[in-house]
């Protein structure tokens, strides 16, 4: 109820900015609030990351599917609704990894954060993933958008040829044609870019340039 409340408010606020299109860039807000975004945001085209991560599964072809996600994610089910609704009769199986997100975000996957903290990562993933090595399956779902940044080590885990998709890259693609198709789409390297964010802009600041080397000249806070 509170992601619900607070995925409401913020599609209010950013509606009231003029957006012509919202992306909701967070596997655990698509699985549980995407309606609750889409009737705040009064008719602008929203897009989640789960339905796009579907898509692209059932455009690989494949039948046997892990997914990966945090708790809230997988205990909502919303992948496998999805997987099956894409591909009638595949065989879907969600996990959750609650330990990824803060060992991303205190970048621990970074070989410049050493050998150790490398260490701890990988043995998290092993504990996670290991049962699943030499089970079948064909693809793997990064249910998360921290979870590209362990791709390397998440794919170690697993073994052998999985086809590994990323269910944010899926999305920013559906979004291309999304704006592409209304005729909103603006020539590469135009526009400007706008960071918002409800507590700690410091943070989030040093993260965005950790993780995705974005640098942020300001960091606004709107608190809601």
């Amino acid at each position: 109820e509170a992601v619900r409340q607070f995925s409401g408010e913020i599609t209010a606020w950013l509606v009231s900015k003029g957006i012509k299109t919202l992306v909701v860039a967070c596997n655990t807000a698509s699985s549980v609030a995407l309606d609750a975004v889409r009737a705040a945001a009064r008719g602008v085209e929203v897009t989640g990351v789960i339905e796009p991560g579907a898509s692209a599964f059932a455009a690989s072809g494949g039948r046997k599917v892990l997914v990966i996600g945090t708790a809230a994610t997988v205990s909502s089910r919303a992948y496998g609704r999805a997987l099956r609704r894409a591909v009638p009769g595949a065989l879907v199986t969600e996990r959750a990894c609650p330990l990824f997100v803060p060992l991303v975000e205190e970048g621990w996957s970074a070989p410049a954060r050493g050998r150790r903290a490398a260490a701890v990562t990988r043995l998290a993933a092993e504990e996670y993933l290991s049962r699943y090595r030499g089970k079948g399956y064909d693809s793997l779902i990064l249910g998360c958008t921290h979870y590209p940044l362990l791709k390397s080590i998440i794919a170690r885990a697993v073994g052998g040829k999985i086809n590994i998709i990323d269910s944010a890259e899926a999305a920013a693609l559906e979004v291309r044609r999304t704006l592409a198709r209304a005729g909103l789409l603006r020539p590469s390297g135009s526009g400007s870019a706008e960071f918002f964010v409800s507590d700690a802009p410091r943070r989030f600041a040093a993260l965005a340039s950790a993780l995705v080397g974005i640098k942020p000249r300001r960091v606004g806070v709107k608190r809601f």
